[in-house]
């Protein structure tokens, strides 16, 4: 990942709440020939450890970050085009936002502006293993459910589900464990432009109608509070 000082996250504890929150990533790996991507919801298993340094890089390969844990589909080539052991990345997306340069106090004093795009994303890097044991799957699988339908008042359960309907289901999945060792994060939200040029674009930004706009919006807020 490209990462400006500007823009480089670096709040390990901030990160980790946003790919909580996301609930899924694009796990990205090579198939000899091509990249190939699946989108798949995940849970970030971590390491106990204590705080990182105020100011501490999230970057640190080689690091022990813990594991990704998602699945695919038996049926998606993905699990057996990628060697067992090699490196994959996982993409977890933010909300994003178009920001146009009119929004800019600085466009009214010297019109050296242009358009650009904020977002926030982080990248998990580490190698990749495929799972089909049952018992892993089931844990899995469950867990998955317990964070999805753990706030609702009728909560579903695996356990709710016929038992031979569930063996049958977790026979048609493949685990996926990608064992982290590298983490960058970006917060590109306009920090190397002014403070005045900033709140235009908030201002801006609150006026649209595009679903990530908003949610931009309030980050960059934040950050000028």
């Amino acid at each position: 990942m490209y990462l400006p000082r500007h823009f480089t996250w670096t709040e390990l504890a901030e990160i980790e709440s946003f790919v909580d929150s996301a609930g899924a990533a694009d796990l990205v790996t090579f198939d000899g020939t091509r990249p190939v991507a699946t989108l798949l919801p995940v849970i970030w298993d971590r390491p106990a450890r204590p705080e990182p340094a105020a100011g501490a890089a999230a970057v640190a390969d080689g690091a022990e970050y813990g594991r990704l844990l998602g699945h695919v589909a038996i049926a998606n080539l993905q699990w057996q085009t990628a060697a067992p052991g090699a490196q994959a990345l996982a993409i977890v997306h933010g909300p994003q936002a178009y920001i146009s340069p009119s929004w800019y106090e600085s466009k009214t004093r010297h019109g050296r502006v242009v358009p650009t795009w904020n977002y926030q994303t982080v990248h998990l890097t580490g190698s990749v293993t495929f799972h089909q044991d049952a018992e892993w799957l089931r844990t899995l699988v469950s867990r998955l459910t317990r964070r999805h339908e753990g706030g609702r008042e009728h909560p579903w359960a695996v356990t709710d589900a016929p038992p031979e309907y569930i063996d049958g289901q977790l026979r048609a999945i493949v685990g996926v464990e990608l064992l982290i060792t590298a983490v960058e994060a970006k917060q590109k939200l306009s920090q190397n432009r002014s403070e005045a040029d900033r709140a235009g674009v908030v201002a801006g930004l609150r006026s649209e109608r595009a679903a990530g706009a908003a949610v931009i919006a309030g980050l960059m807020a934040g950050q000028l509070d």
